[in-house]
């Protein structure tokens, strides 16, 4: 099943993770469309824009693989609202890219510069809700050896 053009269902819930410890990470109707939703907005603009295949880290993420992980109690990825999105070592687009690209041409709710460096993150953490978006931009770092966000 395709969520948008570019993107796949499969793509945004396959987890190794999920496969090590039979977790079934199958999202129900109204997280279905909210991956959908995320699919349109945000990563088939940055699919079409860069004409590159566009890597997904971690779409989707029922409860139990969020727990497994060690997410947040809150992620947006437990209820379909968000994706990471990596491309080192994957071409031309670098993470840089892709999150300068968004803050300046979409609308989100959160965008997150996840660590890397003062060049490049990690990767990059986007999110939109039906309504209500905040376009708040934030960039994450070990401090004292806990994730700590500042607005940037």
């Amino acid at each position: 099943m395709n969520l948008s053009t570019n993107l796949s269902l499969t793509e945004v819930t396959k987890s190794q993770t999920a496969i090590r410890h039979g977790i079934d990470n199958t999202p129900n109707a109204e997280q279905l469309e909210n991956l959908k939703r995320v699919a349109e907005k945000i990563f088939q603009p940055i699919r079409e824009h860069f004409a590159t295949p566009i890597y997904v880290s971690s779409g989707f993420r029922c409860v139990d693989l969020n727990t497994r992980i060690g997410g947040s109690a809150t992620s947006s990825h437990c209820n379909g609202e968000a994706l990471d999105l990596d491309m080192d070592g994957r071409g031309t687009v670098t993470n840089r890219q892709i999150f300068d690209y968004v803050r300046a041409n979409l609308q989100f709710d959160q965008l997150i510069y996840e660590f890397g460096d003062d060049q490049n993150p990690g990767w990059v953490h986007i999110s939109i809700k039906k309504d209500n978006n905040r376009n708040q931009v934030l960039k994450a770092a070990k401090v004292n050896g806990r994730t700590s966000y500042s607005v940037m």
